[in-house]
């Protein structure tokens, strides 16, 4: 994969026209029908976040403020 940012993340498409999303070897989504369409439409238009894409699909995507929630009183911290 060339993308820039590696997150490990990959595809594949099968004659059924399914995408499989795999995160490091390990299957992590499956996308048919109108969805599947979309996301390679997707990937087309914008290969450079391509691994943003997934992340996001499979509900894997990090916002950046894990951290501050778990010191939050109301977490105990």
């Amino acid at each position: 994969m060339s993308d820039l940012l590696d997150l490990g993340y990959c595809y594949r498409t099968t004659r059924a026209g399914e995408v499989h999303i795999s995160h490091h070897g390990r299957p992590a989504a499956i996308l048919r029908g109108e969805a599947a369409r979309r996301f390679l439409e997707r990937v087309d238009e914008d290969k450079a976040n391509t691994q943003l894409l997934m992340a996001r699909i499979t509900g894997n995507f990090r916002r950046g403020n894990e951290s501050r929630a778990a010191r939050h009183p109301r977490n105990g911290g």
